[in-house]
């Protein structure tokens, strides 16, 4: 998963992310409110981890910023040293999802966040995932339509599942390009349109079809399903 930290200790941050990377997330740290706020006017995460005492910005101040103006409700995490009855009462009725003190144990920092994450995005089988008449073969990186395997490259096979588990939901550019070339790979701008372009046709994501992948202007990519029982039955995917 794609988890923002926001944290003005350097020591902490650093000891946190390498814990969060360790367990195969990715995590991108900020150490002024601004600058996550900036962020996420662009750029999609799956997991804010927030601290209360920002110089800038509070981390309440943070989380009402969040709520107001994330279209979708990406869960948050509060991680501070405030461990008074009243601060914890507020961080939660205020939005958040859960509250750890510092300074938090690796495992229970874990068990924590896997927790979230469990609770907001659906879990997934390790070998097969079925979308509606997508089935999804892990082990083998295929692609099934009813019983019509597509042809798909690894990375457009990878382009796809992130779509369809994040159906509905606009995702960054930034986003979209960690997740499916990694974090430290320097990529044309065209290769994701050109993906993009070629998963739209393999798969016929058309309206017609019930499925509208979207260019959402300045930020990235929204796959749609439309549960529309006008809409063409015969929606079989030619070899």
């Amino acid at each position: 998963m794609r988890i923002a930290l926001l944290d003005d200790d350097p020591t902490q941050t650093k000891w946190v992310k390498e814990i969060l990377e360790e367990a195969s997330h990715l995590c991108h740290e900020f150490n002024l409110s601004k600058d996550l706020i900036n962020r996420l006017r662009r750029d999609t995460f799956d997991l804010l981890i927030l601290d209360w005492n920002i110089p800038d910005m509070s981390g309440p101040e943070v989380l009402a910023w969040v709520r107001q103006h994330i279209e979708t409700s990406v869960p948050v995490i509060f991680m501070t040293n405030r461990t008074r009855e009243e601060d914890i009462v507020a961080g939660l009725n205020a939005g958040a999802d859960d509250y750890i003190f510092k300074p938090a144990r690796k495992v229970e920092l874990l068990a924590r966040v896997n927790a979230v994450l469990r609770r907001v995005y659906p879990l997934y089988s390790s070998e097969q995932e079925k979308h509606f008449n997508y089935t999804f073969n892990l082990k083998d990186k295929n692609i099934y339509f009813d019983d019509h395997q597509i042809e798909l490259t690894q990375k457009e096979f990878d382009l796809a599942l992130l779509l369809f588990r994040h159906l509905s939901r606009p995702l960054s550019r930034s986003h979209i390009l960690e997740s499916v070339w990694g974090k430290e790979i320097d990529i044309p701008t065209r290769t994701m349109d050109t993906h993009i372009s070629r998963i739209r046709n393999k798969l016929e994501l058309r309206i017609e079809n019930g499925f509208k992948l979207a260019t959402v202007y300045s930020y990235g990519y929204r796959l749609e399903h439309f549960d529309n029982e006008n809409l063409t039955q015969d929606t079989t995917i030619k070899e």
